[in-house]
This record gives structure tokens, sequence and C-alpha cells, in this order.
């Protein structure tokens, strides 16, 4: 049976990172590591402070998995002993990778994937004053996507700001919960006048009804209000799109299976990540053989990466080899 060790690790960020919640010029992750004697399997998640979690916390909960993990706990056993989130990401993609280096099967055939191609992810614009995103767009011009972190205020400045700047480039947007209901349709409207794909997560979670109650000019997306597959059925009234995070899910094994809740619902799928390295982003590759908007690119916001790494050519994606996870 395998030990379970578990290590906090930081990687600096390029610059720095900023939402509408705050900034950060690093990523702590934490890595869970299975091994076998012979086999190891990886996993790694980012704690998120809006739910609570920090490096430490995560890593606690983690740990205290131990004997469990050591005692043959299955990924379909750990969702019933442990909550979805940051913890739960990091065995159950340690539990994935293992399998997978055990049985020497590709993480294609243990997931029942029929494509395992290589996909395009956005380039994350921070917030900013709308003059500085538009100049940062402008430098990433040539990326074929790319996704502006909004923040309220001055929103419909920064959107028309960035499409006169890239006239060409594909656009969605990321409120991180931060308009007010009574500028949703006006906001909304600027969205579709620019030529915007996606708005993520406008309003607040748990007070999003107001979603369902317009005329909705460009999709919408469920990032915030969503976690898991038990979720999704609720939210289908208000939102058009699924933003599936493993570390708000709880891993690949929930990812999955909010994928095909998706599907069910008729509404079109997303995969999204926290700032980490790829040994993060590799299970959300599979994940993102289903989705219509990919955005990893985690790794390429830091100062360097984990090596070996996923392979990116600009913002495009390889599926993970495995020597980096699977």
């Amino acid at each position: 049976m395998p030990d379970l060790t578990v290590d906090i690790e930081t990687w600096p960020i390029e610059g720095e990172f900023v939402i509408s919640r705050g900034s950060k010029r690093e990523a702590r992750v934490v890595v869970a590591t299975l091994t076998d004697g012979t086999h190891q399997g990886r996993g790694e998640c980012v704690p998120y402070a809006r739910y609570g979690e920090t490096p430490e916390v995560v890593h606690e909960a983690i740990w205290k998995m131990s004997d469990a993990v050591a005692h043959g706990m299955t990924r379909e056993k750990l969702a019933t002993h442990m909550p979805a989130g940051a913890a739960r990401n990091a065995i159950d993609c340690a539990l994935w990778d293992l399998e997978a280096k055990q049985s020497g099967r590709s993480i294609k055939d243990l997931a029942g994937l029929e494509r395992w191609e290589a996909v395009t992810s956005a380039y994350t614009i921070s917030l900013g004053p709308s003059e500085e995103m538009a100049a940062r767009a402008k430098w990433a011009g040539r990326l074929p996507l790319l996704k502006l972190k909004l923040g309220g205020g001055e929103d419909a400045a920064r959107m028309r700001a960035v499409r006169s700047a890239v006239p060409t480039a594909r656009l969605i947007v990321d409120a991180n919960e931060s308009w007010q209901i009574g500028e949703l349709e006006a906001l909304l409207a600027v969205a579709a006048e620019v030529g915007v794909e996606l708005v993520e997560q406008p309003l607040p979670a748990g007070d999003d009804r107001a979603l369902g109650e317009i005329e909705r000019s460009v999709p919408v997306c469920a990032d915030e209000s969503l976690h898991t597959s038990r979720d999704v059925a609720d939210l289908a009234d208000r939102y058009d799109v699924v933003n599936i995070k493993l570390d708000k899910a709880g891993g690949l094994t929930e990812a999955l299976r909010v994928a095909e809740s998706a599907k069910t619902q008729g509404m079109r799928i997303m995969v999204g990540c926290m700032v980490g390295t790829s040994l993060a982003m590799a299970p959300a590759v599979v994940v993102a053989q289903s989705a219509e908007w990919v955005d990893l690119d985690g790794p390429l916001l830091l100062a360097r990466d984990r090596v070996p790494g996923l392979h990116f050519d600009d913002t495009t994606v390889s599926p993970p080899t495995p020597d980096v996870w699977g």
C-alpha cells in the first residue's frame, strides 16, 4: 500500500497577478506524493483563500489521510471521506497518477477518452486601469484567446479599450463576482458590443438569481457558484456554461462527473485553473478534451515552471507525458 508525503512549495509569479479580490506575486501550492516502493504518483493543488483554504490547512488535511491511503483508499471512497476542495484534489490526482504508473496504462485509457489532443488555452490579462490592460492585451495580441480579469467600476471602459487594442482577438472576461445587479444588463450589453464570447461569474455566488430573470446577451459561466456535480442542475436556469476547476471539484474524478452533469443539462463546458505549475494543469487537460473554452495558462504566468513540465506552443498545451503526470 502506498505511503503518502506532503510538501508546500512556492513558485514566483512573473510580475503580479491581480483580480478583483486582490493580488499576489507567488503561487503557494501543495503536492501530495504516493509511493508504493516502485512507482510514484503525484497531485498538486492550489489552496483558495476564497474558501478559507491556506497551504498549511490543506497540508494538514492531506496528512490526516495518510493511514486511510496506506490501507487502500480508492478514488471513489476518497469522496466520502473528504469534502470537495484543494486537499482532496491533490490526493485524487495522485491516485490517478499512481494507477497509471502501476498499470502501465495511459491516462487517456484510464479516463476512457476518445480524444487526446493539444488544446488552446486562454491567456490571462490581469485587472488594472483600462489603458494598462489594453497595452498588455496588445502585447499578447498574437495569441488566439485572451481572458480579461474585471473588477467592477470601469469595466465597460476596460472591455472597450482592450477591444480597440486587439480588434481580431477572441475575448472572454472574468468578473470574479464583482458586478452589481443594477449594472448587470448594461455590462453584458457592452460585452456583446465588443464581441466578448463569455462572461464568467459576474454576480456573487449565492446572489446570482437575477441571471435567470434577464435575457443574457452573452453566454454566462458559473465559476464560484459551481463546485461539484450536485450543483449543476440548480444552476441550469441562470448559467449557460460551467467552469470546472479541479481544486473546487476536489479532483479529476469529480471534475469528470461535473462535465457529464453539465452535458445532461445542456450546458457548455469551460475548464479553468488556479495559478500553479504544470503538475496542477496536467489532470485538467483530461477535462479539457471535452471543453469549449480552456483556461490552463497557470504555468505561463509563473517566472518558471516545474521540470519536466507540460509542453506549451504559445498557449497551445499538449497532453501530459508520463514523466509529468499520468
